[in-house]
């Protein structure tokens, strides 16, 4: 039984699964809008969705505590200068989630995860 246990595994080891969404957190924040798997964007969400109420704080703790999650140096000062004060009143939800609809190679469900404005 899985009680407890929260966030999806995708088959990877945890060192594995970490890349993964760090790498996807860092895309989605410098481009605002990526294309990626159904169950990689919803745990994606939970990921991001911290990262930015971690931010909302604008100290240094904050920006050390972003920075270990996302890899690019200009991404993070790029959160913090541009996207954090856009979305200072904002209470939560900053993603939003489009179905696109099946990948061809695999039928995999394809979206498009995107920062809301």
């Amino acid at each position: 039984m899985r009680h407890q246990k929260s966030g999806r595994h995708f088959n990877r080891d945890t060192d594995a699964r970490k890349a993964l969404m760090r790498n996807l957190c860092t895309s989605l924040l410098e481009h605002n809008r990526i294309t990626t798997t159904e169950p990689r964007a919803k745990e994606l969400r939970r990921w991001v969705e911290r990262l930015i109420t971690v931010a909302k704080a604008q100290d240094v703790n904050a920006r050390r505590r972003v920075s270990e999650e996302v890899s690019k140096p200009e991404v993070v000062e790029r959160l913090f200068s541009n996207l954090i004060p856009r979305l200072a009143e904002r209470p939560g939800g900053y993603t939003r989630i489009i179905h696109k609809g099946p990948r061809l190679g695999d039928a995999a469900p394809m979206v498009i995860i995107e920062l809301v404005d």
